[in-house]
């Protein structure tokens, strides 16, 4: 994965270059939004964005900093959003664990209770390392346990890892973008069709990422998707 120089990640730290952008989650029943998703946002000196990815990688090397980073934008994230909207949030395990607080004490805890608990659905990645995984299973036991809804994300990106506990766990299940690039796989959808009846009999909804096109809002539908989610909404509703 890419990665941004120690010097731009420094001085984006010291100004401060972040903030965020809110992308429509769409009920594909009513076509109303649902919630929005908070996508964290990094620019240069030189007003140019970066990949949030390289900039997270970066920060990875500091586990201080990647807290620091991450509690500040989700202040951002949910302070810029209507009080009266729902917001989905991604929270790195990594971040979360980095303060070595006990769970009633952390910061994004703590954050998400005076955001309103019944607003905020936490986003988690699986990826391929087996450390990250049994990270992610037992942050989002922390959350079940103190009943903040879960969102399992990119499932089904090559990259990631499903990890059957956190799937029961989750209310959400978000499909990565890769579904549609692979919707002529035969074999690819019969999984995608399963996760999705899994969803379904088990009181999930599914969310299908990456829409750019009205072709893609007609698949969502045809798969059984029950929101969708990408920048074919982006110029079609007012953003915050």
């Amino acid at each position: 994965m890419g990665r941004v120089s120690q010097e731009i990640l420094l001085e984006l730290l010291e100004a401060r270059r972040f903030g965020v952008e809110y992308q429509p989650i769409v009920e594909l029943k009513t076509g109303d939004i649902f919630a929005y998703e908070a996508l964290s946002r990094f620019k240069d000196s030189n007003g140019e964005f970066i990949r949030p990815d390289y900039v997270y990688a970066s920060l990875h090397d500091s586990p201080l900093s990647l807290f620091q980073v991450e509690l500040a934008q989700k202040k951002i994230q949910f302070d810029y959003l209507s009080r009266q909207q729902k917001i989905f949030v991604n929270l790195d395990q990594d971040a979360f664990y980095a303060s070595g607080q006990k769970e009633e004490d952390n910061p994004f805890i703590k954050l998400i209770e005076q955001t309103g608990r019944e607003r905020v659905v936490v986003e988690l990645i699986e990826n391929s390392e087996m450390s990250d995984a049994i990270m992610s299973l037992s942050m989002i036991e922390v959350f079940d346990k103190l009943q903040i809804k879960t969102a399992l994300d990119d499932l089904c990106n090559p990259k990631s890892m499903l990890s059957v506990s956190v799937l029961q766990l989750v209310e959400w299940i978000k499909l990565d973008r890769y579904v549609l690039k692979k919707r002529a796989d035969v074999n690819f959808m019969v999984f995608v069709s399963k996760i999705i009846d899994f969803a379904h009999v088990t009181g999930k909804k599914v969310v299908l990422e990456g829409i750019e096109s009205e072709e893609d809002v007609f698949f969502a539908r045809s798969i059984g998707a029950d929101f969708v989610q990408g920048f074919y909404y982006r110029d079609r509703f007012l953003n915050y």
